[in-house]
């Protein structure tokens, strides 16, 4: 319930966002078709919003045939959580990532890199994929998807604002309204980041260390993806950074303002608390 209600107030803002745009784009009718586009996008969003993620990321859907021991062991891990059977893709990158998208528990996806299938072992990466699964049995997922589409929205309203400017009551460009516009829009991206609070990650951690039963193994996959990672760009998501806080580890970590604005807490910080889960 509490997800619903943070989806609720997200999604009010965003269309809050794209009405004070309008209104500086256009006055009173910019504002009313900045309403039906934020109208619009809320309702894609919801339905079409994973869609659209695994599209970007080139994810291909796996099966039984395709795939038996990964998708196998997403069927077992799904089983332990008393969750419906997710769909199950691979995206063909090197980077070690995975993420869990879609709207609520029956309409799941999990998505794994190729390039993670490689650097762990299976014990390791059963943890990641529970980690994913946590995230579905959570009821997470649908904030986290929304917030990527929502956020890559926003950045598409600030290349058509700065474009055409803010104008005045006289329909004359606006500088004044023409900056704020320019930096508005990437502030308000950012923080709808930030809404997705870094919490979410650490529950994850604990809910997939429960269902997997192993959090060493989670403790220990999530110290492999950090060093392999940094040394390893993930193209997808440099092309839509907006869709970076839905993976394990946030492939665009790092120092200066992408630090700040990092939606995953400290790896050093998840690792000890899954150590800790070991000691008790």
């Amino acid at each position: 319930m509490f997800n619903l209600v943070k989806t609720a107030i997200l999604m009010a803002a965003i269309t809050a966002l794209f009405m004070a745009v309008g209104a500086m784009i256009g006055g009173q009718t910019g504002m009313l078709i900045a309403l039906l586009v934020a109208v619009g996008m809320n309702f894609f969003s919801y339905w079409f919003s994973a869609d659209m993620v695994l599209k970007m990321y080139n994810a291909r859907e796996v099966d039984a045939s395709s795939a038996p021991q990964f998708y196998g062991m997403v069927a077992e891990l799904a089983q332990r959580a008393n969750l419906p059977m997710p769909r199950v893709y691979l995206i063909d990158e090197a980077a070690p990532n995975a993420f869990a998208t879609g709207r609520n528990p029956e309409h799941a996806a999990v998505a794994a890199t190729t390039g993670i299938l490689r650097a762990l072992s299976e014990r390791e990466l059963r943890g990641v994929m529970a980690h994913e699964l946590a995230h579905v049995a959570h009821r997470d997922i649908l904030i986290s998807t929304v917030s990527a589409t929502m956020a890559g929205a926003i950045s598409m309203l600030a290349n058509f604002a700065g474009f055409f400017g803010g104008r005045d009551q006289n329909g004359r460009q606006n500088i004044v309204a023409s900056l704020a516009i320019a930096i508005l829009a990437p502030m308000a991206a950012g923080l709808i980041q930030m809404a997705i609070s870094r919490a979410r990650e650490f529950e994850a951690d604990r809910g997939g260390a429960e269902i997997s039963g192993d959090p060493a193994a989670l403790a220990s996959a999530l110290d492999k993806i950090h060093r392999y990672a940094q040394g390893i760009p993930m193209a997808p998501a440099e092309a839509h950074p907006e869709t970076a806080q839905m993976m394990i580890m946030n492939p665009l970590s790092g120092g200066g303002l992408r630090g700040l604005f990092s939606t995953h807490p400290s790896t050093e910080e998840r690792i000890t608390r899954l150590l800790a889960m070991v000691k008790r």
